[in-house]
């Protein structure tokens, strides 16, 4: 229903202080000593003017070089304002109108005068590139373009930021982060060094954009201090000289990690732990999930992170919860019964975590024998809250991670839930929290102790994901959910399962982590969405950090930057990493100031904003209710074409107008509206709705972009035009199609790509391995596509007459579906509301 009346723009109607996404005030700037508390809010700023690159501090306001830039920057803000009088009496201009009287000025890259096209919705309708759309590179100089942070890594909604809040209020666009910030990298430079130097004011590490005034001093890019340059930075380790700081590859690279000193240890750095906490009841034997679980493991014992000092554990339970004695020495495996789930107890404190190294031979006879242990089992109850609060006991002197197996509600004990989904109250705001707080409050205490708990739902039936979900969320744990899971029923399920358990084991892990973003003066934090506890207003605690996870930031300008024509962001990593090394890494990224409102819709990021305000609906949806939030994402397009219309456009035909950087908004947000977790109706069930939610929540951008707005290939009629050469291999490069069924045909073959799952549509039952032309690009392209992501994708062959069908048209988001509007009527309906 989108006849309400747009709310008055505030955040798109979300309160400033929303809950859950953990409301953060302003970073406070209190002094800190980096030897006790390395990652303490920063000291009182001391203001210094903001020197360009280049410019010498005394003659910042007297070069003429420096005014003659401001004047071609005046000149162009004002010829785009005259458009409207002379080339825009025809109803838009084209580009080479637009490209001859902006293109001769310096500063106005062709990228950007393509992103200020006016585009009219209503006429337009082929808006796709032809391939999928990149991160919009800022207007920067070469020179810091080539040292910025990767798009993939630390990304901003406004890649121009603009230079006061009464600005960005007007451009109706959110600010804020989206960051990657433990991915998954080919190259990192690492640096040991005695001397991590960063600003005595604020502890910004030095970065790229740092600005050095002689050899001996360098202001710092957030506050502007002045610092000292240490002796031991004036050598390069890389080049072997001395004498060069602005060499040093802390300088050359805005993505760097460091290794730690004892100045940023509280204790000896821990060991790699993991602990396996498996449901074995009635319900989980028919599942049959136990059997690939231990058959994985044991294919990938060798591969979990870690060194000698490795250390494993195992807990089963159904009503009653199971240790295992594996102390190097025994012949066998020990299981050791506790009955009493109302007072928990650990019956052993030296042999249920045992190193891996010394154990090896027991934890294999345990994997082996485990699935067979329990085939009889008539046990129908769980005791999860008492087997995690076992867990938590075996964990807390080390930390590490806990890793969670459940295939039901829980029944027995703390934390035992009760059924809430009514099949007509499926969206209900009181069904998408949690029904207790035990699993939080458990959280909260395992992330005090350095415990990140992680959690697999295998569940046939409802199991209260809201509730269960806490326990990862707050300790920054993942969550991975498998509906309608059966190892014989299911394969499809089974399949993707196994493919997430083996990266889920072999992938990088750092413990003990947290994580602070720091600011250009002027510039605040006030909202973090992820998975995370909030230790201090601008400090996450993260019990476990893992490369598939991400994290996303609200940001408001506090003060005007008026004075600055950069700002920078960055984002400090400390933790353990699995070889008990302590390491920082670092991100910084560093993006224009723009005083012009044209100038801010020119950098617009759509991607990133469409994700920023999925985060916030989510929220939104939670403590409003989910009219609420597909409200809220309404009039984000409202907003967005009314401002453009009337503060940049200045067009007098009617029509719905938006910015060519704009143009897919309306496009992403009716998808968004279309996703599982904020569609309306009570098709969608409880669990899948709120996994949908969590995943918004954690997923970086690139995958969450495709869950949200799936890209489509034709696969027949590929050709080698564009196509990429890889190692004597042509990977065809076909264009993307609109999501829409006018763009299928029954004698073709399509691919749908929807990040973990591709569905691919074609008139055979499996993908044919041939000898021939196109078998050759369609198997090229498909593994191409499965190489540049970190978990391996499940293929459904989607025959023109399966019951797969139905799903693969749920993603076609341009057309009419049950309980939503085609992109047209949705054009209309904002149209209408504008």
């Amino acid at each position: 229903d989108m006849t309400n009346q747009a709310q008055p723009y505030g955040s798109y109607g979300y309160p400033a202080s929303m809950q859950p996404a953990y409301p953060q005030g302003p970073t406070s700037h209190t002094d800190s000593s980096p030897a006790h508390d390395p990652y303490g809010p920063p000291p009182s700023y001391q203001q210094f003017s903001q020197v360009r690159p280049g410019v010498c501090e005394t003659d910042v306001f007297s070069s003429p070089i420096h005014l003659f830039c401001i004047f071609l920057q005046m000149t162009k803000l004002l010829i785009i304002f005259y458009l409207p009088l002379n080339l825009w009496a025809s109803p838009f201009p084209n580009m080479s109108q637009l490209s001859a009287a902006l293109g001769g000025l310096s500063g106005v890259p062709e990228l950007e005068v393509e992103a200020l096209r006016p585009v009219n919705l209503l006429q337009e309708r082929n808006l796709l590139p032809p391939r999928p759309l990149e991160a919009p590179e800022p207007n920067l100089s070469p020179d810091l373009k080539k040292v910025n942070c990767s798009p993939q890594t630390f990304r901003c909604t406004l890649t121009s930021i603009p230079q006061t809040q009464a600005l960005l209020n007007k451009a109706r666009l959110p600010l804020g982060l989206l960051l990657h910030p433990f991915r998954d990298l080919q190259q990192l430079p690492v640096i040991t060094s005695n001397t991590i130097v960063r600003c005595r004011s604020c502890r910004t590490y030095i970065n790229p954009f740092v600005t050095f005034l002689d050899q001996r001093r360098w202001k710092c890019n957030l506050c502007y201090r002045v610092n000292d340059v240490p002796d031991e930075f004036m050598y390069n380790p890389v080049t072997r000289s001395y004498g060069e700081p602005h060499k040093r590859p802390e300088v050359q690279n805005a993505t760097v990690e460091f290794i730690a000193s004892s100045d940023y240890m509280l204790r000896p750095p821990q060991p790699s732990v993991y602990l396996f906490v498996l449901d074995v009841s009635h319900n989980a034997v028919e599942a049959g999930y136990l059997k690939y679980f231990c058959e994985s493991l044991l294919d990938n014992l060798d591969k979990l992170p870690g060194d000698t000092r490795t250390r494993v554990g195992f807990l089963t339970f159904d009503s009653t919860i199971h240790f295992y004695n594996l102390q190097e020495g025994l012949s066998q495996p020990q299981m050791l019964v506790v009955s009493d789930i109302d007072d928990v107890f650990i019956p052993s404190h030296d042999s249920l975590m045992v190193n891996l190294k010394e154990s090896a031979e027991l934890v294999k006879d345990l994997l082996t024998s485990l699935p067979a242990m329990f085939s009889q089992t008539r046990e129908t109850h769980s005791a999860l809250g008492p087997a995690l609060q076992a867990a938590f006991k075996l964990m807390s002197p080390t930390g590490g991670r806990v890793t969670v197996f459940q295939t039901q509600l829980p029944t027995l004990g703390a934390g035992m839930l009760k059924s809430r989904e009514d099949p007509n109250q499926r969206s209900s705001t009181k069904h998408l929290g949690p029904a207790t707080d035990f699993y939080k409050k458990l959280a909260l205490d395992c992330s005090g102790q350095q415990i990140g708990v992680d959690l697999f739902l295998l569940s046939s039936q409802y199991a209260d994901l809201a509730s269960l979900a806490c326990m990862s969320k707050y300790s920054a744990g993942s969550i991975f959910y498998y509906p309608s899971f059966h190892h014989t029923h299911n394969p499809t399920q089974l399949e993707k399962f196994q493919k997430d358990l083996e990266r889920y084991l072999t992938r990088k892990i750092g413990f003990e982590a947290v994580m602070r973003i720091r600011c250009t003066k002027g510039l605040s934090i006030h909202t973090f969405h992820g998975n995370f506890f909030v230790r201090s207003t601008d400090l996450l605690s993260l019990a476990n950090v893992n490369p598939d996870s991400a994290f996303a930031v609200q940001m408001s300008i506090e003060d005007s930057l008026a004075d600055s024509s950069l700002a920078c962001f960055q984002a400090a990593l400390l933790y353990t990493s699995n070889k008990g090394k302590r390491r920082i890494r670092v991100h910084t990224l560093c993006l224009p100031v723009v005083n012009q409102l044209s100038d801010v819709y020119a950098g617009a990021d759509v991607q990133a904003i469409t994700c920023l305000l999925a985060n916030m609906a989510i929220d939104r949806s939670i403590t409003s209710g989910l009219s609420d939030a597909r409200d809220a994402l309404v009039n984000a397009v409202v907003d967005l074409v009314s401002s453009y219309k009337s503060n940049v456009s200045n067009l007098q035909q009617s029509g719905l107008v938006v910015p060519a950087s704009m143009r897919l908004f309306p496009l992403y947000i009716l998808a968004l509206l279309k996703q599982k977790a904020l569609r309306t109706g009570t098709s969608t069930r409880l669990d899948e709705r709120v996994f949908a939610m969590c995943e918004f929540k954690t997923q970086p951008l690139q995958q969450l972009m495709q869950m949200v707005h799936p890209d489509l290939y034709r696969l027949d009629n590929m050709s080698d035009q564009g196509a990429l050469h890889l190692n004597d291999t042509v990977v065809p490069q076909p264009h993307l199609l609109h999501l829409a069924a006018d763009r299928l045909s029954r004698d073709g073959a399509f691919l749908m790509d929807c990040g973990n799952v591709s569905f691919f549509c074609i008139v055979v039952s499996h993908i044919p391995e041939l000898e021939t032309l196109l078998s050759e690009r369609v198997r090229a392209f498909l593994d191409w596509l499965q190489d540049n992501r970190a978990f391996s994708s499940t293929i459904h062959v989607v025959k023109d007459d399966a019951s797969a069908q139905a799903t693969f048209f749920q993603h076609l988001v341009e057309d009419r579906s049950e309980s939503a509007s085609s992109y047209s009527e949705f054009l209309q309906n904002v149209q209408l509301q504008k």
